[in-house]
């Protein structure tokens, strides 16, 4: 299956601009400022093919990737707090329609940064996720900012703090060093073929 041939196709700022689901979707979720952008890059092999901003809560559209076999669907970080009322209405509204309209969600990943406990949002996001029966893994992001020891402390914290998700998958990913990028891959390309 070929990452690297992928393109940006379309940002939707509303229910109504989104388009046709005529292909699988891959589609990142989580927290702003949780690495989405970079696991994207990093999975495509680009630098910037998705903007990683320096300011959290920035992209207000659910962003289309095109590659041959299927698409990557980036939505807007959720959770974060400089960003006014009717904004964030607008993009729950968003996210909300595009996830309950009939489209071909194959996979979605759920992005937690690996050095935090899980938010309220990212809970909440959870819960729909695994309640909705919708097919999600997790992957825990900014693996390389943790000492090992740190680093496994937090994988058995994590544990505990997600074990109302049994059966999850969970891959602990760096955009840095690029560990875990196989093993994302591999349930991307898992879940295509069905």
């Amino acid at each position: 299956m070929n990452f690297n041939k992928v393109e940006f196709e379309f940002a939707a700022g509303t229910v109504e601009q989104l388009p046709n689901s005529d292909k699988p979707e891959i589609v990142f979720s989580g927290h702003s400022n949780v690495g989405k952008s970079s696991l994207i890059n990093k999975l495509v092999q680009r630098k910037n093919l998705a903007r990683v901003s320096s300011q959290p809560g920035k992209t207000a559209t659910i962003n289309f990737f095109n590659a041959e076999e299927f698409r990557l669907v980036d939505l807007p970080g959720y959770g974060y707090a400089k960003v006014s009322k009717a904004e964030k209405a607008r993009w729950a509204d968003l996210v909300e329609g595009y996830l309950s309209s009939q489209r071909n969600i194959v996979l979605i990943i759920q992005i937690i940064d690996i050095r935090h406990k899980p938010t309220k949002d990212d809970y909440d996001m959870l819960k729909f996720l695994y309640d909705s029966n919708a097919p999600f893994v997790i992957v825990l992001t900014k693996k390389d900012k943790l000492k090992k020891t740190a680093y496994e402390k937090r994988i058995d914290e994590v544990m505990d703090e997600l074990e109302d998700f049994e059966g999850i998958e969970l891959i602990p990913f760096s955009a840095i060093d690029g560990s875990g990028l196989n093993d994302v891959k591999e349930v991307i390309e898992e879940y295509i073929k069905g």
